[in-house]
């Protein structure tokens, strides 16, 4: 299914594991569970990385959306 606007990109990425990096550099790996137009995101079974490796297990997290650069499937 190809996206015709940016939010229909995220929509085809609900319930699938992405990754998230912010503007401080941190990553976090997840089920993306909802966003909304300001991209605050919520991801299920999150994971902070670091180097490819996990360095913390989170549960559910909120992330804002102003500090996220980059959301990708994984």
């Amino acid at each position: 299914m190809e996206a015709a606007r940016p939010l229909d990109a995220l929509n085809n990425a609900r319930n699938k594991r992405v990754i998230v990096e912010l503007k401080n550099g941190k990553q976090f790996v997840g089920k993306l569970k909802s966003f909304d137009i300001h991209i605050n995101t919520v991801l299920d079974e999150a994971e902070e990385m670091e180097g490819g490796k996990t360095t913390r297990k989170l549960g559910t997290i909120f992330i804002r959306g102003d500090t996220i650069i980059l959301i990708t499937p994984q």
